[in-house]
């Protein structure tokens, strides 16, 4: 019998935050609730204004083909007006457990970093769960990186200074991203943020089982989300890497990774455990495990000093990154 030990505690700010989202952001997820998040404004967007931020990016959004018979799909571009150096890039891929959200999620951070490194923010609308199962969602994904990087000259950036960024089941994707690019031969990548990444389907780590019915994104939830991507082979032997990249046998030869997680969350073990045999394999990757943080704690509770800490961690590797 496999023993379940007390959880950590979450940071005493963090866990005051999460005690005022209690009603809005419950731990777990079902269908009824996931249509009326869908329905409802739970996962707040930026605006078209918003997104400008007052002239200083161009905000533009194309269509584009996916992957063979695949339907079109939908970029959100923003790109510095008045760029002080080389523009580079920043592909990146919204979370919401594979079945919420879209291309704007999430992309508020990524234009902070393109402020300050002078880059093009390229943010990908792909297809959701449980509507379209795997491998639609990375698919799109894959899709609009190829484009994307195919079309580095008309988009103004340099090829070579290419980074893949998501947070949650976006971190997954983007993970993936850095995996199907490496067995693909796609483009070459600078490096991969990886936030808070959801890349394990089976669901079964002390942390998944420690965080059950507390904080954000419990071990319910993430079931859900897996299942809704992968319906019956969730858990069993025959998962792709694409879907979860957990399952990568080979962790050799991908670009540098950033990994970030709270010490109080569903997704600490796997992400520890990816960083681990990153670096296993000869790799580069930073790790870094907040204490006390919830999942997504930097974005719902982001005037917290850990999420201060966390966001200022992450731009400090983009910095060796892009400047080193």
């Amino acid at each position: 019998m496999t023993t379940t030990l007390p959880p950590p505690p979450f940071d005493p700010e963090l866990g005051a935050a999460l005690t005022a989202l209690a009603d809005l952001i419950p731990p777990s997820l079902d269908g009824d609730l996931l249509t009326a998040m869908r329905s409802g404004s739970a996962l707040a967007v930026p605006t078209e204004e918003e997104l400008s931020r007052g002239g200083t990016f161009r905000v533009e959004e194309r269509t584009v083909p996916g992957l063979g018979d695949d339907p079109d799909i939908t970029l959100l571009i923003c790109t510095p007006a008045a760029p002080t150096g080389t523009l580079g890039c920043v592909y990146h891929t919204h979370g919401g457990g594979m079945v919420l959200g879209d291309r704007r999620l999430g992309v508020v951070e990524m234009l902070d970093w393109a402020e300050q490194f002078d880059l093009v923010v390229v943010s990908v609308e792909y297809r959701l769960a449980p509507e379209t199962p795997h491998p639609g969602p990375i698919d799109d994904c894959y899709a609009g990186l190829l484009w994307t990087a195919e079309h580095a000259d008309e988009l103004g950036f340099d090829r070579s200074r290419m980074i893949v960024a998501g947070g949650s089941a976006g971190g997954g994707l983007t993970a993936a991203l850095a995996l199907r690019a490496r067995d693909q031969n796609g483009p070459e990548l600078l490096g991969q943020m990886l936030i808070y990444p959801m890349l394990d389907d089976r669901n079964d780590t002390p942390s998944a089982r420690q965080m059950a019915g507390l904080g954000v994104w419990d071990r319910n939830a993430n079931e859900f989300g897996w299942t809704a991507l992968l319906g019956d082979a969730r858990g069993g032997p025959d998962v792709s890497p694409y879907a979860a990249p957990a399952r990568a046998t080979d962790l050799g030869g991908l670009p540098p990774a950033f990994i970030d997680v709270g010490s109080a969350e569903t997704f600490r073990d796997e992400d520890v455990a990816y960083a681990s045999r990153i670096w296993q394999a000869g790799g580069r990757a930073e790790l870094h495990v907040w204490p006390g943080g919830f999942h997504g704690f930097d974005g719902l509770a982001p005037t917290a000093q850990l999420s201060h800490d966390a966001r200022e961690a992450r731009v400090r590797w983009l910095n060796r990154l892009f400047n080193g």
